[in-house]
């Protein structure tokens, strides 16, 4: 299974450098969850895998720890590096001031054709939900956010949110598995989009807290009992 998401991991990216390529691929599949916390990297079969030399590959691993996302052990070797608490916290903590900001921005700066794209990305959301696609149902709120943070006008606050957004792969899948969580999504997501709207900044950074509030409740609760 794991070939066959590094295949289509890979094609994304078919026009970078060779170690571009490879640190993209491994990167986005410990992101995604493909490549499990723990889990070792083993070049050789690393290398199989992605039709590469070891090269390539060894290096990926070196920048990857020093993104935080690989560690090396003695004697073992290289593997993904396990979600903690404090990475979870840190992580929500900045999501939840940096979409609020997103919001404030928006609230003030959102184009009527934004906001009709904005209620389309939020019906489409929904439909994913009815059809329970996981992957498409997280595809879709990925793309909902992805417009609240472009209606903020803001490149530099996007360009944060869109890293953050790569951090939150590794557990975002974790609570959209919940069906009471989606309708509870399908729900606020709804809301924000009247919000924004009627260009209400308070009443949109209030469902904005609400939203990721519960969904950060949820992880800690729940996501961090898998990883102790």
């Amino acid at each position: 299974m794991i070939n066959d998401e590094l295949t289509t991991i890979m094609a994304d990216y078919q026009y970078m450098p060779l170690r571009d390529l490879v640190f993209h691929t491994l990167r986005r599949a410990i992101l995604q969850g493909y490549l499990k916390p723990g889990e070792r990297l083993m070049e050789i079969k690393l290398a199989n895998r992605m039709g590469v030399s070891r090269t390539p590959i060894r290096e990926a691993i070196r920048m990857l720890e020093l993104e935080g996302l690989v560690v090396m052990i003695p004697r073992k070797g290289a593997q993904v590096a396990k979600i903690t608490e404090k990475d979870l916290r840190d992580v929500l903590e900045v999501r939840m001031g940096l979409e609020q900001l997103a919001v404030k921005f928006a609230t003030q700066r959102i184009t009527d054709e934004q906001v009709e794209e904005l209620f389309r990305a939020s019906r489409q959301f929904g439909k994913a939900v009815r059809e329970d696609n996981l992957t498409q149902i997280a595809e879709a709120d990925v793309h909902f956010h992805d417009l609240v943070y472009k209606a903020s006008g803001n490149d530099r606050l996007i360009q944060l949110l869109n890293n953050l957004r790569e951090q939150m792969y590794r557990y975002r899948i974790e609570y959209l598995k919940v069906s009471a969580i989606r309708d509870s999504l399908v729900k606020e997501h709804d809301i924000l989009c009247e919000k924004l709207k009627e260009r209400d900044m308070d009443g949109a950074r209030e469902i904005m807290e609400s939203h990721i509030g519960r969904q950060e409740e949820y992880i800690l609760q729940n996501l961090l009992k898998s990883i102790d």
